[in-house]
Order: C-alpha cells, then sequence, then structure tokens
C-alpha cells in the first residue's frame, strides 16, 4: 500500500453564488487563497472554505453559536491530530466587506488574515484568554508578514 504523501492539503473553495464568486475572484484568485492557508497549516488533511451571504451567514452562526447575527469567520474544526487537519471555515462576504471598510483596510488584506486566523481556528488555537489571544495574534502577524501583509492589529 502507497504511504500518503507528505503534507498533502486538500483546500476546497466553495462560493454561495456566483455573484459572491465574482466579487471575491475579483480581488483574489483562488490560487492566491489557497498559498495563504497552506502559509497557515503545514499539516495534511481537507479544509474547505466557503464564503456565503449574510443571510447565510446569520442562519450558521445562530444554529452553531446561538447568536442571531452574520459573523466574518466561523470554523468548523472535525479532526485534528499531530500531522491532520480537518474542518470547514465560513466566510461572511458582506461581513468582511463592512469590516475592512470600517478598518480602513483592502478587502484582499482583511480576506488574508481571516482565512490565517480560521485556519489557526481548525488547528486548536483560540483566543478565549488574554495568554491563548495573545499567541494566536503573535502567529497571525508572523505568518501575514511572510505573505507581505502588516500586522492587522495596528502595531508595528
Amino acid at each position: 500500500m502507497p504511504s500518503p504523501s507528505k503534507s498533502k492539503l486538500i483546500i476546497e473553495l466553495q462560493y454561495a453564488s456566483p455573484a459572491i464568486e465574482a466579487t471575491l475572484t475579483s480581488q483574489v484568485s483562488d490560487s492566491l487563497i489557497k498559498k495563504w492557508v497552506k502559509a497557515a497549516s503545514a499539516l495534511s488533511g481537507q479544509l474547505t472554505l466557503r464564503f456565503v451571504n449574510a443571510a447565510e451567514g446569520k442562519k450558521l452562526n445562530f444554529a452553531f453559536r446561538k447568536k442571531d447575527k452574520a459573523t466574518n469567520v466561523l470554523t468548523f474544526p472535525y479532526e485534528l491530530s499531530k500531522s491532520t487537519v480537518s474542518a470547514d471555515i465560513i466566510f461572511c462576504l458582506p461581513v468582511l466587506q463592512k469590516e475592512a471598510k470600517e478598518q480602513g483596510k483592502t478587502l484582499k488584506a482583511h480576506l488574508a488574515h481571516l482565512i490565517v486566523h480560521g485556519c489557526l481556528h481548525a488547528q486548536a488555537y483560540d483566543h478565549e484568554t488574554k495568554k491563548d489571544a495573545q499567541k494566536m495574534e503573535a502567529l497571525e502577524v508572523q505568518i501575514l508578514k511572510k505573505l507581505g501583509f502588516s500586522n492587522p492589529y495596528g502595531d508595528s
């Protein structure tokens, strides 16, 4: 039986509508999104990134977190080991656009940050405590810097 290739990460991109796909692909290519995912995870496995509208984002956030509003990113981890990750990561495009505008960032920079953020959540990083938040944010900043983006938290 052949051994699986090392660090084989399958990345699937889903768009809830042609309009969402057109909006995103006018800003970033699928290959660039996949590059960002790979930068945030050296594990094998499968990550599915789904880009949704506000209605689907709100429905999912309520169903799984009991919060009656759309949120920027939701991560649903299914499997995690020393070498494997499997998760669905949902991005609500209208929320991302609104946040990018409010924060004076490009959609591309904000999306790169939240893709890294969601991928780290899939690998069991979280920001529930101050210590965990500092660890996760430092890793995000490090990964984003390697990808050519500035610190999303505004520090140098």
